[in-house]
């Protein structure tokens, strides 16, 4: 087979080669790709056939199917798409989706869903076609005649471009997708479901880009909006998972959250997670917790949600065993507490919490749940300021896991992380000193102080927590045994006039101190 392959380029590319000859030669080359895909499809495009293809990809052709069935293989491989997009052959594919020949409909579907699959120069070139106007005429004849799959496989690839999604949503794609779920919703036949699924998760999918999610939200009226709110009390777990995702990309902007939590969503959301407590449907309960932690993000939002009683609703997930439904209790809980001292205070003083939260700052193969926990765990301190929560976190053994989280590579943990501690020093430093000097926290801001990559503001923190912690008499010693005076003296000339000044107040309670 490998030396027949260079003649068979020739005779495609000579422009008197007979009909016969040429689907002679695409034959061949199409055993050539199934006995060994890679190799031929470089040859192929060292030959240059590629572009010779473009010109034979027309609905009048006979060697249409063959050429476009070619070209679905060769784009199998990633290193072939883009000469695919170069070679032209998008335009040409796009336009045979008007063609009425079904395997010719077939193998152009599958050439334009492997060129896109994972390839943005694709995508762009096919955002400048008409492209998604032709495949929702398609999918609506398909509808009718019960043949959906192939659009579906063009579909999804081509939908993760954010200006290709607004075209299928300006061009209809969404209305097709509704009335698949409708019909669907209720079979229990196997295909059924399959579609179901496709339909559903594609239109999850437009939602991710923010004009196609904005015209479909249409100020919290659009009809698409109030279907997918339909979605999240149905008795379909793929609904309701495909309801609470769709609920959590809409919760995107502070104006859409708002809306939202205004007309009811919470409740409904609520709802859904409570009838999945028990049966531990791990995607719906990891999706309705996303939706709830998009919606507490605005100020607003959050204390209207704390009263409904989502802080209750997320905790009944504490003894969950799942990474990702941990990840997003966590991150929710955080949301709530933002800047709302009595809720971070009467969460801070649940013991089982806090225990949780110190068990999961230790889970080192799952690092977004460490982080949340972390996370969470200085927050409770940062928005109560409570005697109360500290203790309850001292108690729990979580000290030592604030003083690690101080050394992050992530500025902002180590930010909160310094000011929760500097609260801890402020309020209940006795309480907290024998954890603090076993986690060696003093030497950890020596260390900080010292490295001329921290941040200003990790600078300044950690200034403020040494004038704090030199109220404990064994703390002190520590802060004199390592030469502070010398490592702060140096940040009275830093750049940053925060830092410059706080390391001359900080210089000077040292001075007194010794």
């Amino acid at each position: 087979m490998r030396t027949l392959i260079s003649p068979f380029f020739l005779k495609i590319t000579t422009t008197d080669s007979t009909a016969d000859s040429l689907e002679g030669c695409l034959d061949c080359l199409l055993q050539a790709l199934a006995q060994n895909n890679t190799e031929t499809s470089e040859k192929i495009q060292k030959s240059g056939v590629l572009q010779v293809f473009a010109g034979l990809l027309t609905p009048q052709s006979s060697c249409t199917a063959k050429v476009a069935n070619i070209i679905a293989e060769v784009a199998r491989n990633e290193f072939m798409r883009n000469p695919c997009v170069d070679a032209g052959l998008i335009p040409p594919l796009v336009q045979l989706l008007n063609c009425k020949d079904q395997e010719v409909l077939l193998q152009t579907g599958r050439a334009l869903g492997n060129i896109c699959y994972d390839s943005q120069s694709s995508k762009e070139q096919f955002a400048y076609t008409n492209v998604a106007e032709e495949l929702v005429k398609l999918f609506k004849k398909q509808i009718e005649h019960d043949k959906k799959e192939m659009i579906f496989e063009v579909l999804a690839p081509l939908a993760e471009n954010d200006v290709i999604k607004l075209q299928l949503v300006e061009a209809g794609l969404v209305e097709c997708l509704l009335e698949i779920v409708q019909k669907t919703v209720d079979s229990d036949k196997e295909d059924d479901i399959a579609e179901l699924k496709t339909a559903s998760d594609l239109m999850v999918l437009l939602l991710l880009g923010d004009e196609s999610m904005q015209k479909l939200f249409e100020g919290g009226k659009g009809s698409v909006f109030q279907r997918v709110l339909s979605w999240i009390p149905s008795n379909s777990h793929q609904l309701q998972l495909a309801g609470a995702l769709a609920i959590a990309n809409f919760a995107r902007n502070d104006g859409n959250c708002i809306h939202m939590v205004d007309n009811g969503i919470v409740q409904k959301l609520m709802d859904l997670l409570d009838r999945h407590v028990e049966d531990g449907n791990v995607t719906v309960q990891h999706a309705a917790l996303s939706a709830l932690r998009n919606l507490a993000i605005p100020v607003v939002n959050k204390a209207k949600m704390l009263s409904a009683g989502v802080a209750e609703a997320v905790l009944k997930f504490l003894r969950s065993e799942m990474p990702p439904v941990q990840f997003k209790l966590l991150g929710t809980l955080r949301m709530l507490i933002d800047a709302q001292a009595e809720a971070a205070e009467q969460l801070g003083k649940n013991a089982k919490l806090v225990e949780r939260l110190v068990e999961w700052c230790e889970a080192k193969d799952h690092a977004g749940v460490m982080g949340e926990s972390n996370r969470l765990l200085s927050a409770l301190i940062r928005h109560s300021k409570s005697k109360d929560v500290i203790r309850t976190i001292v108690q729990s053994g979580g000290i030592k896991h604030l003083v690690t989280m101080a050394t992050s590579e992530h500025v902002i943990m180590q930010n909160e992380a310094l000011v929760a501690l500097a609260l801890i020093a402020a309020l209940e430093l006795v309480t907290a000193e024998k954890d603090l000097e076993n986690a060696q926290l003093v030497q950890i801001l020596h260390r900080l102080l010292s490295d001329d990559r921290s941040a200003p503001e990790i600078k300044y923190n950690s200034m403020v927590l040494i004038c704090a912690l030199i109220g404990s008499e064994p703390l002190q010693k520590e802060v004199q045994s390592m030469a502070f005076l010398e490592v702060v003296s140096k940040l009275r000339s830093h750049e940053n006039k925060t830092v410059a000044q706080q390391a001359s107040l900080t210089e000077q309670r040292l001075a007194v101190e010794s």
